[in-house]
């Protein structure tokens, strides 16, 4: 019951009846998700959150943002290090310059509408079932578990394939202007890079391959990040855009990198250092 009061509370149950994982609505709505991701690698669930609970969940955001990490950084859309050895005319070898900052999960309030949503075992049943995975855990890593996602005014989040495969988000604050989610469906698959298509991406010639998605307050975003080129436009105007990012695997135990946590975070912990050594990876991509 507690699981479906965390549903009730904070989901707009009238557009999502989702109490029922075996109900008609419940099926209805993971069958839509899952035809919008195999069409082009995201779904959006608008207006996901309760009307009445939008000012909430931008205000606890506007709160939780001072705690940010900002560091801007120089990088590539494969987040490996810059003197990495490629070839000249490689994408990897395209410099671009990272605004974005993040709240890390150990700043973020337990009684925060994104983090019980984040821990409920329905919703992440209801996620599983969109993405046709057979279970989903949350990612281990203490810091990058639930994360805020900052662009100020001035700033962007650049180009860049996600390390996880799936990524659940939720836009808590659009930007006065700009800010925009823009993504190239499946630009490379786990056994090609496809780094022409990439290149010209990032070199502005490749417009025929971005898809643009106005998101508002409360929508909940479905995203396949690991096989989509993706970025936040250039954010104007005099406010911020948040958005929450729900981190889930689809095994236990996962924590991230090293270099990647000092990254976006600018410190590691002793969980990151130990997992370290234990790294696994799924595919021969680059990160």
């Amino acid at each position: 019951m507690a699981a479906t009061s965390v549903l009730d509370e904070i989901v707009d149950t009238a557009r999502y009846p989702l109490a029922d994982p075996n109900g008609k609505a419940w099926r209805a709505a993971v069958a839509q998700a899952r035809a919008e991701l195999a069409d082009g690698g995201c779904t959006v669930l608008r207006e996901f959150i309760r009307p009445e609970l939008i000012e909430t969940l931008r205000a606890e955001g506007e709160a939780m943002a001072p705690d940010a990490h900002y560091q801007v950084e120089r990088v590539n859309a494969y987040n490996i290090p810059l003197d990495t050895a490629l070839p000249e005319d490689h994408p990897g070898r395209i410099v671009l310059e990272r605004g974005n900052a993040f709240v890390p999960r150990d700043r973020i309030p337990v009684d925060a509408l994104i983090h019980r949503l984040y821990i409920s075992g329905l919703f992440q049943r209801f996620v599983a079932d969109c993405f046709g995975l057979a279970e989903l855990h949350e990612f281990a890593d203490p810091l990058a578990g639930l994360c805020l996602n900052v662009v100020a005014p001035g700033m962007s989040h650049p180009w860049h394939f996600d390390t996880n495969e799936f990524t659940v988000s939720m836009l808590t604050q659009p930007a006065e202007t700009g800010g925009v989610f823009e993504y190239c469906p499946n630009i490379r698959s786990p056994h090609a890079e496809q780094f022409d298509d990439v290149r010209d991406v990032l070199t502005g010639s490749g417009a025929r391959l971005v898809r643009r998605l106005e998101l508002r307050p409360g929508d909940l975003q479905l995203f396949q990040g690991r096989f989509s080129l993706h970025r936040v436009s250039p954010v104007e105007g005099g406010t911020a855009r948040h958005s929450a990012i729900f981190a889930y695997t689809d095994r236990p135990g996962v924590i991230g990198t090293v270099e990647r946590t000092r990254q976006l975070f600018g410190r590691v912990l002793p969980d990151h250092l130990a997992a370290a050594a234990d790294a696994v990876r799924g595919d021969r991509l680059l990160d």
